[in-house]
């Protein structure tokens, strides 16, 4: 039986499920196309998947951008992806990237519905390798999210991530200097 392309739902256990409350915020608009001086007019993310898919993972349901998390007070150690590409020339413009990626969860509070909160939508937690990424770094506190287009945030709704906690680890700062309250 042949496999089918990677795609994120159902890759976090439930007892490894950790949730954290997001602020969305601008990003250097280079993975989408948005930059005015970027020199990748249709985004990286229309020009990497392409090469993703043909080795096995699918991004075709995400948004050809990035939607960039911070939660502030501290950084995200990852480990262990889900997902591992070495260095994938997918530009003559610069050497090969290396990148990795791990299966993420999104949810919102509804917005005046009395339907209840929509399911958690499944994306794709995306790190190029800053050993491997030419520019465009991300803050420690940051992370980039691979995902369906979501129209409620839009509204500014507030943003939870959902992780593997054994895999994506927020370590607060006052872990990161030793010190334990």
């Amino acid at each position: 039986m042949v496999a089918g392309p990677a795609t994120p739902e159902g890759l976090i256990p439930p007892h490894a499920l950790r949730w954290h409350r997001c602020q969305r915020v601008r990003g250097h608009g280079v993975a989408s196309g948005q930059a005015a001086a970027s020199p990748y007019p249709a985004g990286t993310i229309a020009l990497q998947s392409p090469h993703f898919a043909r080795l096995g993972l699918d991004l075709s349901s995400a948004y050809p951008g990035t939607l960039n998390l911070r939660v502030p007070g501290g950084r995200w150690q990852l480990q262990h992806p889900a997902w591992h590409v070495e260095r994938l020339r997918w530009t003559s413009l610069h050497p090969p990237e290396t990148f990795s990626f791990w299966p993420c969860l999104l949810r919102w509070p509804p917005s005046g519905s009395c339907s209840g909160p929509p399911p958690p939508l499944a994306g794709w937690i995306y790190r190029p390798d800053p050993a491997t990424k030419a520019r465009h770094h991300q803050p420690a506190d940051q992370l980039e999210v691979l995902a369906p287009w979501i129209g409620a945030l839009e509204q500014g709704l507030p943003l939870e991530l959902g992780v593997d906690g054994r895999h994506c680890r927020w370590i607060p700062s006052a872990d990161l200097s030793g010190c334990r309250s």
